[in-house]
């Protein structure tokens, strides 16, 4: 049995720090582990332009603890009147690491999203000639689909298509949640990887719905049937280097969840390192946990990978994390994984 083990320090390929008292109270909790991370830009308003993303990135600069060598990698929100140059610029500059589509309606902050690929082809064209990667929430909105065969649905009539259209694109399929899309990637060759989330190796829908209603639970993509999460944890843990880390940390105000129509998102950075230590404990993986949180992410992205370390001991006291943290005058409460978790996480020097 493994007690401890050093692996390179973590990056994290989709975050959300949202901004002001918000971003200053979770910023920390991502840069005591993480080396890096993908930044979401959906804030209000929307994160477009390559001044926008400048001004973004230097309120995070700003927000980092002291001595913090935490990097942001900053995308754009791709809208429908998007500047292809601008993006190109910016992604020559170093500036932006990425674009994120968003379907116009399908989570936090979307309404800016994409109505027609159509109408955003001009950029994805410029976007796949300089090997700028295209993020994407991978969700139909339309009435008609079932909340639960969004995902699916989005691979067979959006996301298929626009691959055999412009297969030179390099697209990341985030937060995937169902065992078709994790099949879809894995029989994939070429431009096409996935991030996983912490709670979706965690938790199905039965943690939302089964004995009451738990908004904590409550994200988008939402969680699917057991058998989906089985799949996701079987390709996590695969070591196949088409899946990595993208926690998908979305911090709300706990009243903004406990309402009649409450927001998605799960708030993970704090623990998500030693709840990933016990999935992978549990699936007789350890071996393949620092290709999944540390290597694949960076290789895809064509990023160095980083030479800081992390170190994960087992310890016979469960750890202990805050229930939840506060954010200005708001509290925001932290993914409960339901387990003891044994694997305390420290950077090393």
């Amino acid at each position: 049995m493994t007690d401890e083990m050093i692996i390179r320090q973590p990056d994290d390929w989709h975050l959300h720090l949202r901004d002001g008292d918000m971003l200053a109270a979770v910023l920390p909790d991502t840069a005591r582990h993480f080396a890096r991370a993908i930044i979401m830009p959906n804030l209000v308003p929307p994160v477009v332009t390559a001044l926008d993303i400048a001004a973004y990135r230097d309120r995070i600069m700003a927000a980092l603890p002291r001595g913090s060598g935490f990097t942001p990698l900053m995308t754009a929100y791709l809208t429908e009147d998007s500047d292809a140059d601008d993006l190109a610029a910016g992604f020559a500059d170093g500036l932006i690491t990425a674009v994120k589509l968003y379907p116009a309606g399908a989570t936090t902050n979307s309404a800016s999203g994409v109505r027609s690929i159509a109408r955003v082809m001009p950029v994805l064209e410029v976007m796949a000639s300089i090997g700028m990667p295209l993020c994407i929430h991978g969700e139909v909105t339309s009435p008609e689909v079932d909340i639960f065969d969004r995902e699916k649905v989005f691979i067979e009539t959006v996301l298929d298509p626009l691959r055999r259209d412009l297969p030179e694109l390099k697209v990341i399929m985030e937060h995937i949640t169902t065992a078709d899309a994790a099949a879809y990637v894995s029989a994939a060759s070429g431009n096409l990887a996935a991030s996983i989330t912490t709670h979706h190796l965690m938790i199905n829908r039965n943690h939302i719905l089964a004995g009451g209603i738990r908004p904590h639970f409550y994200c988008l993509p939402v969680a699917k049937r057991e058998e989906h999460r089985l799949a996701l944890r079987k390709a996590a843990t695969s070591g196949d280097s088409r899946y990595f880390l993208g926690t998908d940390s979305a911090p709300h105000p706990d009243h903004a969840k406990l309402q009649a129509c409450g927001c998605a998102g799960i708030y993970t950075a704090p623990n998500t390192m030693s709840c990933l230590a016990h999935v992978f404990d549990e699936d007789n993986a350890l071996d393949q946990l620092e290709a999944f949180t540390s290597v694949n992410g960076a290789n895809f992205y064509g990023l160095p990978l980083n030479k800081g370390q992390l170190k994960l001991t087992r310890i016979q006291t469960p750890c202990r994390y805050l229930e939840a943290i506060t954010a200005g005058q708001e509290t925001v409460t932290v993914f409960d994984p339901g387990v003891d978790l044994h694997w305390h996480v420290e950077p090393l020097e």
